[in-house]
Order: C-alpha cells, then structure tokens, then sequence
C-alpha cells in the first residue's frame, strides 16, 4: 500500500491528500488571480467586480494561498518527524 520515495520512509495516504490539497488550492488561487488581472485588462471597471461572481472569485485567492502554504508547512513538519522517528528507530 505504500510506496517509497527514497527507500527508507514510507509515503503514507495523508502525506498524498495534504499534498494535493495544497497543490489544488494554490493552482485554484493562481488561477483566480489571473482571472482578475486578465478581467481588469480587458476594462472592466471596478463596479464590475462588486456583482456577480467576482467578489468570490477575488476572496478565493486571498484565503487560499495562506491555506495552501499552511499545508505545505503541515505536510513538511510531518515529515521531519517521520524521518526523525525513522531515523532513531533504525
């Protein structure tokens, strides 16, 4: 069920859904991001991005990116405790 990345510490099934998530999160973000630097390129004007789907499109970046990279961090302290624990156990 789990496979190895360098031979010594297992790759469990959180280590891969904090990772994706992560990853979704940011594409989505970066995403979102252009599309309102694309939108406000095309002369849309600023009582444009107060209706519709925009403002969601606006908060998306604005708190995905922070979840993302709290992730990351989640996903990196995992690890380094895996491998330390790995590392006093052999």
């Amino acid at each position: 069920m789990s496979t190895s990345a360098s031979g010594d510490v297992p790759i469990r099934r959180i280590d891969r859904i904090l990772a994706f998530m992560s990853l979704g999160i940011a594409i989505l973000s970066i995403v979102c991001f252009f599309a309102i630097i694309i939108g406000s390129g095309m002369g849309m004007k600023q009582a444009d991005f107060a209706t519709g789907i925009w403002p969601m499109i606006a908060a998306i970046p604005l708190f995905g990116l922070p979840i993302a990279f709290l992730l990351i961090i989640a996903l990196l302290i995992m690890s380094f405790v895996r491998r330390s624990r790995a590392a006093k156990s052999s």
